[in-house]
Parts: structure tokens; sequence; C-alpha cells
């Protein structure tokens, strides 16, 4: 069993980037994973949410465990924490672990290490991914907001025609 671990913080408040997480896929950053099933969510008596989500790739699953047919034998445990930053409520620490473990065979830890750096990767792109999303979203949001004040604009105007 091989656990990898990484934090990161993001410069933009828990609640866009916990909007941006659940609206990561597709992305151009993870162009493999076309979709996600949502397999459990709940929130917990303390308020947390609890997603419990399966990626669909195009290939169904990595690459390194498909070409050697380990696909029973290896497991894959994945957990992303957001949490505000205690001290600059506009920044997001991600916590993101991974337990990996791959059972039955010789090497398994040599396996393990393999997938750990893919991991490592992926979630580098992960990060940058949502990234994104934030951007597309803050993006939509101003378009909306510029068109919402040209049609305020012109109703207005509209309006101030009809009373002369």
């Amino acid at each position: 069993m091989k656990i990898w671990t990484s934090e990161h913080v993001f410069d933009h408040p828990w609640e866009t980037v916990t909007t941006a997480a659940m609206q990561k896929y597709p992305n151009p950053m993870n162009p493999s994973v076309v979709g996600v099933d949502v397999l459990d969510r709940h929130v917990d008596p303390s308020g947390k949410l609890h997603s419990h989500r399966l990626l669909s790739t195009e290939w169904g699953i990595p690459s390194i465990v498909k070409s050697i047919s380990f696909t029973n034998l290896v497991s894959v445990d994945e957990r992303l924490v957001y949490k505000p930053h205690p001290h600059e409520p506009d920044k997001t620490i991600l916590t993101q672990e991974a337990i990996i473990s791959v059972k039955g065979v010789s090497l398994s830890s040599h396996l393990e290490g393999l997938m750990a750096n893919t991991i490592s990767s992926n979630a580098n792109k992960g990060r940058e991914a949502l990234e994104w999303v934030i951007n597309r979203l803050n993006a939509e949001i101003e378009e909306f907001t510029a068109s919402a004040r040209g049609t305020m604009r012109n109703s207005m105007a509209a309006a101030a025609f009809v009373e002369k």
C-alpha cells in the first residue's frame, strides 16, 4: 500500500472553488475523462458534503493497469477536501490523498509507486482544470452582468422616451 498526499491553496473563495469542482469535467486538461457518475452524495450531521463519484474515461481504466490485466488486484481510494483558508477568506485549501494498493503480484510496491507518480501528474492537471473552470464561470458571470446592464439601460431609455 502506498499513500500519496498533496496540499494546494487556490486564490479563490471556498464557494467558487467548490462550485467549479462540481463542474470540473469535461475539461481540456483531462481530455480522457468523458464523464462523471455520482454514486452517492450526502451532507453529514456536521454539514460536510460527501460525494462518491466515479470518473468515466475513454479507455475505461488506467492504461498501465489495463495493459497488465490487474483490474481486480488494484485499488485506488482518492479523497479531496476543500476548506476555506483559516486566515484568508478569499482562499481555499485543497488537501488530496490517494491510497494505492496492488495485491497478489510481485513488484507491487514498484507498481504502486508508478501509479502514485501518475496520480501526482493528474492532480496537477486537475488543479489546472479547476482554474480553467473558475475562469470560465467568471467570464460567464461577467457576460451575464454586462448583458443585464445593457437590457436595463435599454429598458430605462425606452421608458424615458415613452414619458416624453
